[in-house]
C-alpha cells in the first residue's frame, strides 16, 4: 500500500522514567494491565460485520452496498444503506445497525450520534473482483495491529481467517466506525466534563490591556508521525491533542485540540493550526500530549482520570511539567494493544520556533509564534 495506516504499538508505560513534578510531587505510573479479550467497541463491530455479511445473500442489499462505497470509498453510513431498502433481510439490517450505532456511543462515553458505522472496501484494488461478481467477505477494521490474523465473515456466516500480513485477493468489506464524527463529539464532551471538574475555567479571566488587542498563540506548521508498517486491515486514524499547563489562577489548565486531518503515518501535514492560546495560560511553558482516537476511546472516562490526577497538583510558584501526570492518568489498557497515546512535547514555550521532535521519537512537528488580533 502507498501509505500505511496510522496506528502505533505503545511501549510499556512502566518503561517510562518518573519525573518530579515539584518539591514532594511526583506521579507513578501505573503497571499495565493485560489487554482484554474484545473491546466493547470492537465486539460490537464484529457482531455488525457477521450480520451484514449474512445479509448480503440479498442480491438487492449486496448490489446497494456496491455501489454505495464505490460512491464513498472512505465510508457509506452502514444504517441509513440498509434502511433505504425494502424487504426482511434490509429491515433486520437497520435495525441492528442502529441499536449498534447507540451501544458504540454509548461505550464511547457519548450521547446518540445517530449514524457512527461505516462500512468501506478494505481497499481499492479490490473493486474489480467485486465489480466482476466475486463473493465479498465481512470485517472489522480491528485495534490490535499484531494481530496475525484478521476474522471474516462469509454470506453463510462461517468464519474466514485471513492473513492480517496480506492483502486478500477476496474482496473484504471493512466495518468501522465514523471517528471523525465521534472525535468531534469527543473533544466536546471532553471540554465539558474538564470544566465541570475544574480542570478549565468555565469563563475566560479578565483581559489585560494587552490582551484586549489579541493575544499570543503557537502555530503548527508541519507535522508528521512516523511510519510504522500497518496491515491492511486498519483504518485511517483520528488525532487530538491534550494541551496542559497552569492557568492565570494558578490552577491545572488542560485543553483539547482536535487535529482530524493527521491521519495517516509517513505523511508530512501543514495545517497552519493554532495549538496554544498563550493568553490562558500563566507561565511561558506548556506540554502537549498527541493521542489518537482508536476507536475504543471513551472521552468520559479519560475526562475523569485526567482529572482526578491533574487536580491533585498545585502551582508552586514555578512551572511544573504535566505530562506524566496525563500519562500516568490513562487507563492501563491504553498501554497495550490499543494505541491511543502517540507522542508527546514537554515545555513548548510562547517563543518555539522551527522543528520540535517528540519525547517517545514517534512524531515531529514545526512551530512558530503567531499573534492574533482583534479585528
Amino acid at each position: 500500500m502507498s501509505q500505511s495506516r496510522l496506528r502505533r504499538a505503545v511501549v510499556a508505560l512502566t518503561a517510562l522514567p518518573l519525573l518530579a513534578l515539584g518539591a514532594g510531587q511526583a506521579v507513578a505510573a501505573p503497571t499495565p494491565a493485560p489487554a482484554p479479550a474484545a473491546s466493547k467497541v470492537t465486539a460490537i463491530e464484529d457482531e455488525v460485520a457477521r450480520t451484514l455479511a449474512a445479509s448480503l445473500a440479498d442480491p438487492a442489499l449486496r448490489e446497494r452496498l456496491r455501489t454505495a462505497t464505490a460512491a464513498a470509498p472512505a465510508g457509506a453510513e452502514l444504517t441509513p444503506l440498509a434502511a433505504g431498502l425494502s424487504g426482511a433481510t434490509a429491515r433486520g439490517l437497520a435495525a441492528t445497525t442502529a441499536r449498534a450505532d447507540r451501544a458504540v456511543a454509548t461505550a464511547k462515553g457519548l450521547g446518540d450520534l445517530g449514524p457512527l458505522l461505516r462500512v468501506q472496501l478494505a481497499d481499492p484494488s479490490m473493486r474489480a473482483a467485486l465489480d466482476a461478481g466475486a463473493a465479498p467477505l465481512v470485517a472489522t477494521a480491528g485495534t490490535d495491529e499484531h494481530a496475525r490474523t484478521v476474522r471474516a465473515y462469509d454470506t453463510a456466516g462461517r468464519v474466514r481467517g485471513l492473513d492480517a500480513a496480506t492483502l486478500p485477493t477476496r474482496p473484504v468489506y471493512l466495518v468501522d466506525i465514523d471517528t471523525a464524527k465521534a472525535l468531534t463529539a469527543g473533544m466536546d464532551l471532553l471540554q465539558r466534563e474538564l470544566t465541570a471538574r475544574g480542570i478549565t475555567p468555565s469563563a475566560p479571566q479578565a483581559p489585560s490591556a494587552q490582551a484586549a488587542a489579541g493575544w499570543w498563540g503557537t502555530k503548527i506548521t508541519s507535522v508528521e508521525v512516523n511510519d510504522d508498517e500497518e496491515p491492511w486491515f486498519k483504518g485511517a486514524a483520528e488525532m487530538f491533542s491534550l494541551v496542559s499547563g497552569f492557568g492565570p489562577d494558578g490552577k491545572v489548565r488542560v485543553d483539547s485540540v482536535a487535529m482530524p486531518y493527521l491521519q495517516y503515518d509517513g505523511t508530512v501535514y501543514y495545517p497552519n493550526q493554532i495549538l496554544v492560546n498563550w493568553s490562558n495560560y500563566k507561565y511561558n511553558l506548556a506540554d502537549v500530549v498527541l493521542m489518537e482516537d482508536d476507536g475504543d476511546t471513551n472521552y468520559l472516562a479519560l475526562a475523569q482520570a485526567v482529572a482526578a490526577v491533574l487536580l491533585t497538583i498545585a502551582d508552586q510558584g514555578a512551572y511544573i511539567p504535566l505530562v506524566n501526570a496525563v500519562l500516568a492518568a490513562l487507563p492501563s489498557s491504553w498501554w497495550t494493544d490499543d494505541p491511543d497515546y502517540v507522542e508527546s512535547w514537554y515545555t513548548l514555550a510562547r517563543t518555539s520556533t522551527g522543528r520540535l521532535n517528540g519525547a517517545r521519537g514517534n512524531g515531529w512537528m514545526t512551530v512558530e509564534p503567531y499573534w492574533v488580533s482583534q479585528l
